[in-house]
């Protein structure tokens, strides 16, 4: 289970879905790197959290077989000439927006996988196009690992966790919520037979606006598969997000249909 730390209940549920993958006679492993090179010049990876002493606390209540900590240092070479990077999926979306981003995640993903040398790993749905790209490239690399995907973890008011919630104000954090909010106004219409990807998209944006303190990165309606944009709902759509409050970036997605 690749990780970048500060853990919290929703990777609780991804080492209680791994362990019971694995059976009696598995093992799971964590990894936990924060890797500059999916962080873009000017973001938050200085900041980014590293609570060393509490994670691993965390993985030793959760039964962790292996946690693996390894320092820039010993995965990157500075001299280093070599990247993967997937090319149709990353595109669009988190792509578009976070130039260079899944190339860094590409890379140390299949580094970590070819130290580790798991038989499956395991991802969470709310970073949905990096789940995607990530089965993309054990596909197209011939990876001999099963991907195996689990919903988004929430809070009790449908707010979804990530390790940034905790960069958030008091009133940063109530006003997110409007978040999921949104997507379920956009669901709601799908429902009601609404299939015009712009007044869905419209709507979404209207929606987050009434939280005052929301600044929309994007708000897009694609196919899940291949992340281009839509002009209709179909099979498979994917409604996705990104929105700062304050410095702090947060992304959800639903699937609509």
């Amino acid at each position: 289970m690749p990780t970048m730390g500060a853990l919290h209940k929703a990777h609780l549920e991804l080492i209680r879905v791994a362990r019971e993958r694995t059976g009696a006679h598995g093992e799971v492993a964590v990894s936990i790197f924060v890797n500059p090179l999916q962080f873009e010049p000017g973001s938050d990876y200085e900041r980014y959290p590293r609570p060393e002493k509490a994670d691993e606390e965390f993985c030793r209540n959760a039964r962790v077989d292996l946690l693996f900590r390894p320092v820039a240092e010993q995965l990157y070479l500075e001299d280093r000439s070599t990247y993967i990077e997937e090319t149709s999926l990353s595109s669009f979306l988190e792509g578009e927006s976070r130039p260079g981003h899944f190339r860094g995640v590409c890379t140390v993903v299949a580094k970590l996988f070819n130290i580790l040398a798991p038989d499956a790993a395991i991802f969470g749905e709310k970073d949905f196009q990096q789940l995607a790209i990530v089965r993309r490239m054990v596909r197209d690399l011939n990876f001999k690992i099963d991907i195996i995907a689990v919903p988004t973890v929430r809070e009790e008011d449908g707010f979804a966790c990530s390790s940034r919630n905790q960069y958030l104000t008091a009133e940063e954090r109530k006003q997110a919520t409007i978040l999921r909010k949104a997507l379920l106004k956009g669901a709601d219409m799908v429902r009601a037979g609404e299939t015009s990807a712009a007044r869905i998209v419209s709507a979404v944006r209207e929606t987050i606006g009434q939280a005052p303190l929301a600044r929309i990165d994007h708000v897009d309606l694609v196919d899940a598969d291949r992340f281009q944009p839509l002009e209709l709902v179909r099979p498979n759509s994917l409604l996705a997000l990104a929105v700062f409050f304050g410095k702090t970036r947060l992304i959800d997605n639903i699937l609509l249909a």
